[in-house]
């Protein structure tokens, strides 16, 4: 069975290997990006630096990233680590900034009172200020996870299989069906993880849908 020319076998293939390029350094860059943007907030002579330095990240184009990237790590042009790596690039400039900003929005009031109870900064962060913080981190890591889908269909330039492999092959056989083909799977799929991470911020924020239902 085929769709538009193309093996239906070869396109979920291929859409897997899209969502572990797209999808694995969204979670790693998250996690990068929590202990830089507490960093940012709490040393103010970090702010700048680290602000504008993981920014300048998001400027370097993919696709000389995907080049350049092989000479630095000691991989293959073809290695999949190349786009994993330059995708968690991507996403920690795009979350540092957001989780400094997230953070930053609980108000001192709380701050001052989990620290009276005797909470650690460490353990003001987890139990009180992120919990508070994920509806404006959850905002940045819906752009950061459209971006980072569009961005690895770039990687097809240098061989390595995804959704944007769809597009080369349709381009190198003048044919619109797999062009197309990979524009819609693209699509569909930013859609799917914008809507995996608002159902996970419903979770984690469940006082949110209260207070609209009162």
């Amino acid at each position: 069975m085929s769709v538009w020319g193309v093996p239906l076998g070869e396109v979920w293939s291929l859409t897997l290997d899209h969502i572990y390029l797209a999808g694995l350094p969204l979670l790693i860059g998250l996690l990068l990006a929590i202990p830089l943007g507490w960093a940012a907030l709490t040393r103010r002579w970090l702010y700048g630096p680290l602000i504008a330095g993981t920014g300048l990240l998001y400027t370097i184009p993919s696709l000389a990233l995907f080049i350049l990237l092989p000479g630095i790590l000691g991989t293959q042009i073809l290695d999949p680590v190349n786009v994993l790596v330059a995708m968690t690039l991507y996403t920690v400039a795009l979350l540092t900034r957001t989780v400094a900003d997230g953070l930053s929005s609980v108000p001192n009031h709380v701050r001052q009172a989990a620290t009276a109870m005797g909470y650690s900064p460490l353990r003001r962060l987890v139990a009180v200020e992120l919990p508070l913080a994920v509806p404006v981190i959850s905002a940045g890591l819906r752009v950061a996870a459209v971006s980072n889908v569009s961005i690895v269909s770039v990687a097809a330039l240098v061989g390595v299989s995804q959704l944007g492999t769809l597009f080369t092959d349709g381009f190198n056989r003048n044919a619109m069906g797999p062009i197309v083909l990979g524009v819609i799977a693209s699509v569909t799929l930013a859609v799917l993880f914008d809507v995996l991470i608002l159902g996970v911020t419903k979770v984690l924020t469940p006082w949110q849908t209260a207070g609209r239902s009162a």
